[in-house]
């Protein structure tokens, strides 16, 4: 006798390859009912931003269209997730429900709530982990707690190995009638005032795109990664994390892609760029790890004294605004938030000057930067934006300390020598000669009028001083530790 339909829950697992919750209802056997559920609610204070709602879009529009190449549909509900799942069961006369599990505080409330709705409703509810390498609860330090230090948690996870990603299905089997669906466009998704453009232009979202994009990076830049990834103008960033955000591309798939650079040397990892670049794999699963033993730190310092440290008053967010606009009179850090906006993107190096100016030099809560990122990031995940807060913020797990200040010219210069960077995203500085371009108020007022720059005027004087806005951010640490 068949098996009666399965529900199978989308959720930030948008991929057909390597999807756990995707091989179980296989193996269970009869119909398979995909579905995505916009559920605001559910999120809690952490609802998807404008632009990883763009991303969402797009997504969603690449997954349907993967699924019809096995045969299948993806159904698309908004509500109220345990109400949609509730509603598909009856509708389908199913009788198991399949998701891959999130780690976030408002997630695993909802589904904790939800998975014992369904079981008090003899419905087959299972979940599987299709985000991570390593199940976060499971990994543990020598006293059964979490880690707080990245080097002893990564190593503890090395030692458990890595399974292998499991293969694509080629046929996935519906029902004989299909539930009703809402299509991508009535989804809450896309903004009313068309803002995305430079998002469009730069990224293409989906499994396929995350493929290629995964096999372009093995191929080239891993090789320089080690050394040159800090230098924003040479691009060497895998950019794939808005793929892992999505799920559009598993961790273990990533890993198999380093593995097999190593099949002719026998070495792994094959050298110093991909041991790095999977380092930065392992700070993702860190992230997870902290957020999960840690779920008030997306709103809270993990250090308790920080709830004490004296902010900067800001009347009318007017030094946050001139921040967020990339208006700080800091190069470094304009081109960085001016690359944000019109992308979506920001490379790792500039994300950190970006946030230590915002938290030191204009001692603005961290909390604040995280929120602007969040909207406007791609990429932005809760667990990786809050460690990365927290980390420049030095409030954090293995953070940096407070009294580690970027200086942002000395940054500008040492990873942006010759300024390509900068004039990428600062045109009204192009014409700068190398030599001023990382602080323009300090050059000649002759340089300035034959490069066209007008300071106050067509690029603005520096919102602070670097050495004042140093002291007195160090002034404010040492309050905080008295």
């Amino acid at each position: 006798m068949p098996r009666s339909t399965s529900i199978l829950w989308f959720r930030q697992d948008l991929r057909l390859s390597d999807n756990p919750a995707l091989q179980a209802a296989v193996r269970r056997g009869g119909a398979v009912v995909p579905v995505f559920i916009w559920d605001e609610e559910g999120e809690g204070r952490w609802v998807p931003g404008g632009a990883s709602r763009w991303w969402l879009h797009h997504s969603l529009q690449a997954l349907a269209e993967r699924l019809r190449g096995v045969g299948s549909r993806l159904i698309l509900r908004r509500g109220r997730s345990e109400d949609v799942l509730r509603d598909l069961l009856r509708e389908t006369a199913g009788s198991a429900v399949y998701w891959n599990r999130r780690y976030e505080p408002a997630a695993i409330e909802r589904d904790a709530r939800i998975e014992a709705a369904l079981r008090s409703d003899r419905v087959e509810a299972e979940s599987a982990n299709g985000a991570l390498l390593f199940e976060p609860s499971a990994i543990k330090n020598r006293q059964g707690g979490p880690f707080q230090v990245f080097t002893p948690f990564w190593r503890t996870c090395l030692a458990k190995g890595v399974e292998a990603p499991a293969v694509c299905v080629e046929r996935l089997p519906g029902p004989a009638v299909w539930p009703k669906t809402l299509r991508v466009e009535e989804l809450p998704l896309l903004p009313a005032i068309r803002w995305d453009a430079g998002l469009a232009e730069r990224w293409q979202p989906g499994e396929l795109a995350a493929a290629k994009r995964l096999d372009a990076f093995l191929r080239g830049a891993v090789g320089r990664y080690a050394e040159k990834r800090d230098f924003p103008a040479l691009n060497l960033s895998s950019e794939l994390s808005p793929h892992l955000h999505f799920g559009e591309l598993g961790p273990r798939q990533v890993w198999a892609g380093v593995q097999r650079l190593s099949e002719d040397t026998g070495v792994f990892p094959v050298h110093a760029g991909a041991q790095k670049f999977l380092s930065e794999l392992g700070w993702r699963e860190f992230a997870y790890h902290l957020l999960l033993h840690f779920p008030t730190t997306a709103e809270r310092p993990l250090r308790a004294e920080f709830e004490r440290f004296p902010w900067a008053e800001d009347p009318q967010d007017r030094s946050l605004r001139v921040w967020q606009q990339g208006r700080t009179g800091y190069p470094i850090v304009d081109a960085g938030m001016r690359q944000l906006w019109a992308t979506g993107w920001m490379p790792n190096r500039v994300r950190m000057i970006a946030g230590s100016f915002l938290v030191k030099h204009l001692r603005l809560p961290w909390q604040r930067g995280a929120e602007w990122f969040w909207d406007t990031l791609v990429d932005a995940d809760l667990a990786s934006n809050t460690l990365g807060w927290q980390w420049v913020a030095g409030c954090g797990a293995d953070a940096a300390p407070y009294f580690r200040i970027f200086a942002p010219v000395l940054q500008s210069r040492k990873f942006d020598p010759d300024g390509a960077y900068l004039r990428r995203w600062l045109p009204e500085l192009a014409s700068l000669p190398d030599a001023w371009i990382h602080a323009p108020w300090e050059a000649p007022a002759d340089v300035c009028t034959a490069a066209g720059v007008t300071l106050g005027r067509t690029y603005p004087y520096p919102i602070v001083d670097h050495a004042k806005a140093r002291e007195t951010a160090l002034a404010a640490y040492r309050s905080l530790r008295s």
